[in-house]
């Protein structure tokens, strides 16, 4: 075999082997429902006709509780709204959203799909791995920090961007803005949602189609990646 043939394929090692028990982060003590999570838990099956389509909404209640999803947790999602666990692990590993790895404490999605990707989706995931000092896929030593490549989120007209652990987005990064949004996830600041202007909607709308916006920003032409993918 010479450098340039590629070798076999390597199968990725499976995060869970069916017929082997993984291992558990969190004991049975630890795996109760407050009366408070137990009624929304009820509101939720109430709002559709089975309980199978509550498990999106079961499954971000048990994420925000225990921050991520190890089988235990999905178990214990199964068996709170009365619905098979190979439902329950179907949605939970179908969708990215749901984290079967633990997370640190912020979850910086950088984009770089295709708008992002040409607008410096690249440059700006490889400006963060290194003031991080960590590659996408992997938690920072502090534990605040995890890095990941997304696909589109949605938010081509404010590209390159990213989201902040399925919640805020952060639009038309700069190195600069991660400077600053890194400086105030360490300090404990909240991020805004922000609403980004539309040129089209200045005389009616002042730029702005959302009322539940609590910051703005302007439209701007997206910027050229430095590099090309």
């Amino acid at each position: 075999m010479t450098p340039d043939t590629p070798g076999p394929f390597v199968s990725p090692t499976p995060q869970y082997v069916p017929g082997e028990a993984p291992e558990r982060t969190f004991s049975d003590d630890e795996l109760v429902w407050t009366d408070e999570e137990q009624a929304q838990l009820d509101t939720f099956r109430k709002q559709y006709p089975t309980a199978d389509a509550a498990v999106m909404k079961g499954l971000w209640l048990a994420q925000r509780k225990f921050g991520w999803l190890p089988p235990e947790v999905m178990q214990l999602v199964a068996g709170s709204l009365g619905i098979p666990y190979a439902k329950v692990y179907g949605v939970a590993t179908f969708y990215t959203q749901y984290f079967k790895e633990d997370k640190g404490a912020f979850v910086l999605d950088v984009c770089t799909c295709f708008s992002c990707q040409v607008c410096g989706g690249y440059d700006m995931l490889h400006y963060l791995e290194e003031k991080l000092g960590v590659p996408k896929g992997v938690t920072t030593e502090d534990g605040l920090f995890t890095i990941q490549e997304a696909e589109c989120l949605g938010a081509c007209g404010s590209a390159p961007m990213l989201q902040v652990t399925n919640g805020a987005y952060v639009h038309n990064l700069t190195k600069e803005k991660i400077d600053q949004l890194v400086d105030a996830l360490r300090e404990g600041k909240d991020l805004p949602f922000e609403s980004v202007t539309l040129p089209q909607d200045e005389a009616e709308l002042g730029g702005n189609r959302r009322t539940d916006a609590e910051a703005v920003t302007a439209y701007q032409t997206p910027p050229v990646s430095d590099s090309v993918h």
